[in-house]
Order: C-alpha cells, then structure tokens, then sequence
C-alpha cells in the first residue's frame, strides 16, 4: 500500500520536526511551539508545552485509526523522516518526567548507578514505530542527555536578562552543537576533541557552567542492565590550578609513580586517569598554569596520550576538556606568559560568563530572581517576605550603580550578612571604572555602542559635563546625553 501524509500533515509534522531539532532555549523554539499550539506569545511555557504534546498525541491516534503509524509503511522518503520526527518529539516528552526523576535520584547516588525500569516502555514504543532496536537504544540515550543537559543549564545558572538568556542558548549548542539532528548521527561520539574556554570575572558563575557541560556528556544505555554505562554524577572531574604548586600540579594532572620523588610513597592517579569517557576534566584558573604546564596539557589535549610522572607507560585520555580563568588572557597572549598555540587548542568554543552589573543593568528583575533562588539555598525555604526585606536592605545599604565587583558570589554574602547583621556594607575597595571598562574590553564582552557609552560614562564621572564629554569625543551633546542614558552601571 502506498502509504502518504496529507498536505496538512506535512505541514504540521515539519513544525514538530523544527521543534525538536530547535535550542529550547531560544526564542525561535518558542515561537514553533506557539505556531504549532496556535496559542499567543504570551502564554505560559509550560501551557504552551503541554497543548503541543497533547497535539502530537492526537496525530498519533488519527495514524493509528487509519493504519498509518508505521514508519515503513510509506514509501516517501520525506515522509517517512516528518514521522520519525513526530514519534521522537512525543516518546521524549512521553518520558521526560521519568527521566527528570531518575535524574534526581542519581545525583543522590554517587557510589552506583542506578537502573530505570521504566526503559524497556519507551524502548518498545520506539520499536512499535519502526525504529530498529539499535536505533532505539540510542534515542534512549539521547533522550537522557537532552534531560541532563537541560536539568543542568536550567536551575543552575538562573536569570531572565538577555545575557543570561544567551548564555544558556551557548551551553546547549556547547553540548549538542546547534544542529542537534546532526550531533545525533554522526558527532555524539567525537565531541571529546571539542574544547571549551569560559572567560569571565571572579563569582560570575564559570563552575556552574562547566558543570552543566560536564554533566551532559552522551552517555550509552545498556538494555540488558537497564542501566547507564557511566554515572553522569561522577563523570565531571573538576580542578582549581591555582591551588597547587608547580611542583604537585603535574602529578595532581598526570599521576605519579610510587617512588618517582621525594614523598611519593605510593601511585597516584592524576584527574585525566580519573576522567570517564563520556565526562568532562574542569581545568579551572587556567590562567595560572605556567608555559611548561601549558606545553603538557597542550600535548595531552592534541595527542590524547599521557604519562605519570616518573613512569614511561602511556594511557589515553578520552573526556572532554574545558578551562576558565578571569584573568585578562589577550594581555597575557601579547606578554607570552599563556602561549597562542595552547590558547586556540582550548577555544573551540569560547563562552563568555556575564558579570552581574551588566545582567541587573539589563534587567533590573535579575537581582530579585537571584536573590530568591540564594536565599533559597541559603535558608532550605522559600520566604517571599523575606526576599522583599533583603531586597530592601539592599537597596538602603547600597547605591543603584553598585557595581558587584565580586558577581553572584558577592551577592550571595551580601545576604547572609543582612541575615546575620540586618545591614550590608559592601566592598569598600570598588575597581576603578578605568579598572572595570578595559577587563570587559580584554574579555570581548563590549559591542561599539556599548564601548563609546562606557567611555562617555567615565568622562562624565571625571568632568561632570556634557560640554566636556563632547569636546573630548568629538560628539554632540545631544548624542553624549543618548550615550550616558544608556551606559550601563
């Protein structure tokens, strides 16, 4: 029988198979659901959701009624893919709320991995629409690392302004590239020699970042055990090399052999041993390691081979690598303390963390999201009353354009002094705006408008005049006073 969609059909079916291939943290997926729900802008997400999954279910059953759910029962090509498309798009979201339950339960279980009996279900359901068993197996797996990924990007690095909106929009594409349907055929296994830089300011949230990668990585499932090949909670391996000497950081990264120098009474396994295939190693002041480490970690990172120290034995590295520092790295490129050839090595991806000042200069609701979420996990509760007291202390104790030279972490103590002192006195050592514009200029973080703002704003905090901003920028007035109206704090 010569099996075929509808005009209609296809029409809908490729919203679904937008749907699924689209970051959900862009703008663009939630314009596809409402095009597909028929529903305004304006309504809830999760409305919006749960009116698009009702949708596909209801296609499903017309198929079903008219003996059309089966994949191999059409003969056009592009038929058969809107299909696959739509069955994919209604088992994830089928098994999402389990899969979000298995998530919780093993980040509480960090010496097993735990099983998901509920597995075999969605694996039969895919084999029903014709997916073969290997096929199955590996949407399966997929699936998980879709949950993980946005379990992790969403309720770790919280924020409504758009750079925070951004931000989580670069994670994802970091995790799955942006063509996801891609990723899932041919580069889910070779995302290892994908490195990943995230530069930003102490306290801006640059673990929380690498984290959300590290804990993304696509991991097999095996049918037989119903059970994961690796535990995503222990698959991320994080490092601060500020902390250790010269000395202890190459045994700290490679290992050392018992007896190989003065102390080392036993082996030990650095943290590429330690690393899981499918995890990520976190390298994290990446800036302070010096040349020669550099060379180390750059031959490591190219070849995927290492040795412990005193040891000639060879083992390979398989995981992800990703580093962050908030030091000024152009600066250092320029002076030759942080070689150009490990630098590009490591920036297959740059990802530029937002500092906080520029988030609540976005929008002035990012420091009452923040100050929920921190008081949240400070407290073990959410006090809404509270929230609005500490808010208010805030905005008593501390002027509007504070600029938070320490971010989310100094955020984070300001709360727990009002808690304790009913009162913050912030940091009486402030940058210097000179101090503040020329790091975001170091890290990329300003566009031209941006930049002749931030300029016209340190003028005019010098000479207190539009006259002499426009004398010494060459603008009119008119064009000054645009400029400083808008420059951020």
């Amino acid at each position: 029988m010569n099996t075929a969609l509808t005009d209609t059909e296809r029409s809908l079916f490729g919203l679904f198979s937008k749907a699924i291939y689209t970051n959900p943290f862009t703008p663009e997926r939630r314009k596809t659901d409402c095009a597909i729900s028929g529903l305004p802008e304006a309504t809830q997400d999760k409305t919006i959701l749960n009116h698009v999954i009702h949708l596909a279910e209801e296609q499903i059953r017309q198929l079903q009624q008219t003996n059309r759910d089966k994949i191999t029962s059409f003969t056009n090509e592009q038929d058969r893919q809107l299909l696959r498309n739509l069955y994919l798009f209604h088992t994830f979201h089928r098994f999402s709320a389990i899969l979000d339950k298995h998530i919780l339960e093993q980040s509480a279980e960090k010496n097993s991995i735990l099983p998901i009996q509920e597995a075999d279900d969605a694996l039969q359901m895919l084999t029903h629409y014709s997916f073969s068993p290997e096929e199955s197996v590996h949407y399966f797996a997929l699936f998980f690392q879709m949950r993980r990924a946005y379990f992790f990007i969403q309720r770790s690095l919280i924020g409504c302004s758009p750079s925070m909106m951004h931000l989580r929009a670069q994670l994802w594409n970091n995790i799955f590239t942006h063509d996801i349907d891609r990723y899932a055929r041919i580069l889910w296994q070779r995302m290892e020699d994908f490195s990943t830089l995230l530069l930003g300011e102490t306290g801006t949230g640059k673990s929380l970042a690498a984290a959300a990668i590290g804990r993304s990585g696509f991991i097999p499932y095996n049918p037989r055990s119903r059970c994961f090949c690796e535990n995503f909670s222990t698959a991320f391996v994080s490092r601060n090399l500020s902390q250790y000497s010269e000395h202890l950081i190459e045994s700290e990264l490679f290992g050392h052999k018992k007896g190989s120098f003065t102390g080392a009474v036993q082996s030990h396994q650095g943290i590429f041993a330690l690393c899981s295939p499918y995890g990520a190693i976190f390298l994290d002041e990446i800036g302070d390691a010096t040349p020669p480490i550099q060379i180390k970690l750059l031959q490591v990172i190219q070849e995927r081979i290492f040795s412990p120290v005193g040891s000639l034995e060879e083992k390979r590295f398989s995981g992800r690598v990703i580093a962050a520092t908030n030091r000024p790295l152009q600066e250092m490129r320029k002076k030759g303390t942080f070689r150009n050839d490990f630098y590009f090595r490591l920036s297959s991806d740059k990802i530029q963390i937002p500092s906080l000042r520029k988030r609540i200069a976005e929008d002035s609701e990012e420091l009452t999201l923040l100050v929920d979420f921190l008081l949240k996990r400070i407290t073990g509760d959410s006090d809404k009353e509270l929230s609005i007291e500490i808010r208010k202390t805030i905005s008593n104790d501390m002027r509007a354009d504070y600029p938070w030279q320490g971010n989310v972490r100094e955020l984070e103590q300001c709360i727990r002094q009002i808690l304790l002192n009913n009162h913050c006195s912030g940091d009486r050592q402030e940058p210097s705006p000179n101090h503040a514009i020329l790091h975001e200029i170091d890290a990329e973080m300003l566009n031209a408008a941006e930049l002749t703002a931030r300029y016209c704003a340190m003028l005019y905090q010098k000479y207190g005049t539009y006259q002499a901003v426009a004398r010494i920028t060459e603008l009119d007035r008119r064009t000054v006073k645009k400029y400083l109206d808008t420059a951020a704090p």
